[in-house]
């Protein structure tokens, strides 16, 4: 966290001198119901989102959950209004430490990762939790599954857990700041054992989360200021561009809309915006999206700026003194 303090720090010094002191980040509204244009989570008790995935049971609704300190609850949001509308508690667990990411595999099971570990190192283990995606919308409490990961190159800590929408496979992805590795789970995982996770290659970004397209061929990966997305290969993954990642107070979830058209980017904080980009081509069944044309250095290829790129660094350094506020918080509470 202190380098991520450092690092935006020298960000809000380059987008100060570059800019007008009246720039600022765009607002983002809910868009009468709409989901996949993004909206703005409501909840007061949701004040650290740090996991997306958009519901395969129920259009429109979209699962998150809170950092640490919080307790075993998921969220499902109403994307149409940006308010929950059902509390899921996951019983027999034990008490999670630092939930960082969900998402949803084959059979609608909801896979929460506790895998964060700010200290990069002080577990020995973290674990995974999967429950049954709820039929009815409601406040209710399911059993879940527990269960035991460690890494075959020893403790890391990690944002980023995906689920492979065909095969069911967990995959994990550490957070580095000069690039991690995809970690790849056992094909079944056990709840009895322990199950490792091997780097199975690289990623080259300092990874806040990461989603699978609902085809399974695309793999999108986002950091606090840029993203990249890959073509899956069987697993073999290969880099095919950089992604139009908003500029966030604090940049810390991904999903693909449920039809692949879309990526939305989540952010801690209190009513915290779902921003929507359009998603690069290969991520529905019909390669009919293209991505966003918007012209910023973060879309399409993986180089170039556009007429869009001014704007966004215009918006760098409000932007970047909430990043800072939120990680001296969440620094301090944790040291």
């Amino acid at each position: 966290m202190r380098r991520f303090l450092a690092f935006l720090g020298a960000g809000l010094l380059v987008g100060a001198l570059a800019l007008p002191a009246t720039a600022a980040a765009p607002a983002v509204a809910d868009d009468g119901g709409k989901g996949d244009q993004g909206f703005t989570i409501k909840d007061s008790r949701i004040t650290e989102s740090s996991g997306l995935a958009a519901s395969h049971l129920h259009p429109g609704v979209y699962w998150t959950h809170n950092d640490s300190d919080d307790g075993p609850y998921i969220y499902a949001v109403d994307s149409s209004t940006g308010k929950t509308v059902a509390t899921v508690t996951f019983s027999g667990v034990g008490k999670p430490r630092d939930v960082e990411a969900i998402s949803i595999g084959p059979d609608n099971e909801i896979y929460v990762g506790d895998i964060g570990d700010n200290l990069d190192g002080t577990w020995p283990y973290v674990w995974i939790y999967k429950l049954p995606e709820p039929k009815v919308l409601k406040d209710q409490t399911i059993r879940a599954t527990q269960y035991v990961v460690k890494y075959s190159d020893g403790a890391r800590n990690a944002e980023s857990l995906i689920v492979h929408p065909k095969t069911g496979r967990v995959y994990i992805i550490d957070k580095k700041e000069d690039g991690g590795h995809l970690f790849e789970g056992p094909a079944t995982l056990s709840s009895s054992g322990t199950n490792y996770f091997k780097p199975v290659a690289a990623v080259d970004l300092w990874a806040t989360d990461a989603a699978f397209s609902p085809n399974g061929q695309q793999l999108a990966v986002r950091g606090y200021l840029g993203g990249i997305y890959y073509d899956w290969n069987g697993g073999r993954i290969k880099r095919e561009g950089r992604l139009d990642v908003p500029l966030q107070g604090q940049g810390e979830s991904v999903s693909y809309s449920t039809d692949g058209t879309k990526l939305l980017y989540g952010s801690e904080g209190a009513d915290s915006p779902v921003q929507a980009e359009d998603a690069p081509e290969g991520a529905t069944s019909s390669s009919s999206k293209s991505p966003s044309g918007s012209g910023s250095s973060a879309s399409g290829d993986d180089g170039g700026s556009g007429s869009g790129s001014n704007v966004k660094i215009g918006a760098l350094a409000v932007v970047v003194v909430g990043g800072a506020l939120f990680g001296l918080r969440r620094l301090t509470r944790r040291s």
